[in-house]
């Protein structure tokens, strides 16, 4: 179940030995990073930040390398300090499906942390990434300790429930066409544009079709319907939009 809205399930993860090969040791501190502005970590205090900094990983994650598998046994949470992963799930008939798309800011792993699980999908980066592996004891004893921290990951947890919700009325309503538009809005909006006006993170047609669930070959269909009209251009797999109003009232239902 996906959409362009993205579900928004946090996952743990730990780091396969391709990716171990590449670790990149970074000396920030966490309780200077801005990126913990953007998630639960914002509640945790001072000293709750130096333990997370002094047991934490920084690691480099290269375009294209798995991140973590589905069903791995997991050990800690991660923060996405740059880059984007995409979140898949492999279905009963072996085809992937990506529910989300993770960015810098995000805090992977903290609902399976509470719920002891393992990993419930796989991720693999999209762009190069920098990842910070915090080990799960420093969030358990937080949690236990550490109401506003709680309260924080609860809260998480629910807007992502309530975005599942929309996400399901949204797959149900509209059709695959419409889906593919809002993803290209999706990506315009909340990943920009490079100096040549064309996407800034660059899918496969197949990652889109993925995104929408779709077959590949009928997202490749609607993209060449989309440029025929002119209302995109593509140069390779990357794509600009040219006529945003358009891509919106299709998905309107204008």
């Amino acid at each position: 179940m996906t959409s362009v809205n993205f579900l928004k399930f946090y996952f743990l993860a730990t780091f396969t030995k391709p990716i171990e090969k590449r670790i990149s040791m970074d000396h920030g501190r966490c309780e200077n990073c801005i990126v913990r502005k953007f998630n639960a970590l914002r509640a945790m205090s001072k000293e709750e930040l130096k333990a997370v900094s002094d047991s934490k990983v920084s690691r480099n994650v290269k375009k294209g390398d798995m991140i973590f598998d589905e069903g791995e046994k997991l050990g800690g949470v991660y923060c996405v300090r740059k880059g984007v992963s995409k979140l898949s799930k492999l279905s009963s008939n072996g085809k992937d499906q990506i529910v989300k798309l993770a960015s810098k800011g995000e805090v992977l792993g903290q609902r399976s942390v509470v719920a002891e699980e393992s990993a419930n999908l796989s991720a693999v980066a999209v762009s190069d990434m920098e990842v910070c592996f915090i080990p799960r004891e420093a969030i358990v004893k937080t949690l236990h300790k550490n109401p506003d921290f709680t309260y924080e990951v609860l809260r998480h947890m629910a807007h992502d429930l309530r975005e599942a919700d929309d996400v399901i009325v949204n797959m149900s309503q509209k059709t695959v066409k419409q889906r593919i538009a809002e993803a290209l809005l999706y990506l315009k909006n909340n990943f920009g544009e490079d100096e040549e006006g064309y996407l800034a993170l660059v899918l496969s047609r197949e990652d889109i079709a993925n995104v929408v669930g779709t077959a590949t070959e009928s997202c490749i269909r609607i993209l060449s319907e989309f440029r025929k009209k002119e209302w995109i251009k593509t140069s390779g797999k990357r794509m600009a939009i040219l006529e945003e109003r358009k891509l919106k009232e299709l998905v309107e239902g204008f």
